[in-house]
């Protein structure tokens, strides 16, 4: 004699009531918990896309470049100062060393000691401060070259060779503000609603079984993470984050699924 079925309970707004033995079953979708729209620190034409959709890329990767002339130049024009701050600052220690041993030998005045040092200790300023404007260039210049900030997969080229890219919108449509869009496919995981008149039955660490729609005939294994401390007055739902026991190459953000939380019993 076959059994039949366990009752199920769908956590949904809205819905019927249901035994009080039954599983407890909400809908959702896999999302990510570690994706960015990789933009711009600088505005400036784009002149190198480095990525297409689908690839996948490591941390710091170039992802694209922009037109880096003015920000050359800038460099260039600081090492141009470093290299005369550090020659007038060699030159003004030579002087002091020189000053200070004929001093020593009484040939020359405390004068001109003092102001071979004094001479001496401004080109060191000048030496420290064309040293940290040439940083500050050289970092700027970096900034030209965008690149990941994890490593992931892209799953939207956002911009083109050619165009303006800038940190923040300018209003219009020839200025964009992003680059691409990057996922952790290792960050994925599940978010269902479900309902308030149910959330009781879900506590941290609670097994979970889930089916994605595209793969209806597998169940994968998870687990509760958290349940997030605020409902949603409209629906009556309670968001839920659920994480996969094994993360599988075919599971992607966004795909619809279903979870089944299991009682003590399995």
């Amino acid at each position: 004699m076959i059994a039949p079925p366990a009752p199920v309970e769908l956590a949904q707004s809205g819905g019927g009531s249901a035994p009080a033995s039954g599983s407890l079953v909400a809908s959702g979708y896999v999302v990510a918990r570690r994706q960015a729209t990789v933009a711009a620190e600088v505005t400036g034409r784009l002149i190198e896309v480095r990525i297409e959709e689908g690839q996948r890329v490591r941390r710091g990767q170039i992802l694209a470049v922009l037109e880096p002339t003015l920000a050359q130049a800038d460099v260039s024009g600081a090492r141009a100062r470093i290299a005369a701050a550090e020659a007038d600052f060699a030159e003004a220690e030579r002087v002091l060393q020189r000053t200070r041993a004929l001093s020593q030998q009484g040939f020359a005045s405390d004068a001109a000691l003092t102001t071979a040092q004094a001479r001496r200790d401004s080109a060191l300023a000048q030496r420290n401060a064309a040293r940290s404007d040439g940083q500050r260039a050289s970092a700027q210049l970096a900034r030209y070259e965008i690149r990941a900030p994890f490593a992931g997969v892209v799953i939207n080229k956002s911009a083109q060779p050619g165009e303006i890219i800038s940190p923040v919108s300018a209003g219009g449509g020839f200025t964009r503000t992003g680059v691409c869009t990057i996922v952790d496919m290792s960050s994925l995981e599940i978010e269902v609603d479900v309902s308030e008149a149910y959330i009781a039955r879900v506590s941290e660490g609670q097994r979970v079984e889930a089916t994605l729609d595209a793969y209806p005939g597998e169940a994968f294994p998870a687990r509760v993470i958290a349940t997030i401390p605020a409902a949603d007055r409209s629906r009556a739902t309670v968001r839920v984050r659920i994480g996969f026991d094994q993360l599988d190459p075919r599971i992607l953000p966004e795909m619809a699924i279903s979870v089944r939380f299991l009682d003590e019993a399995g």
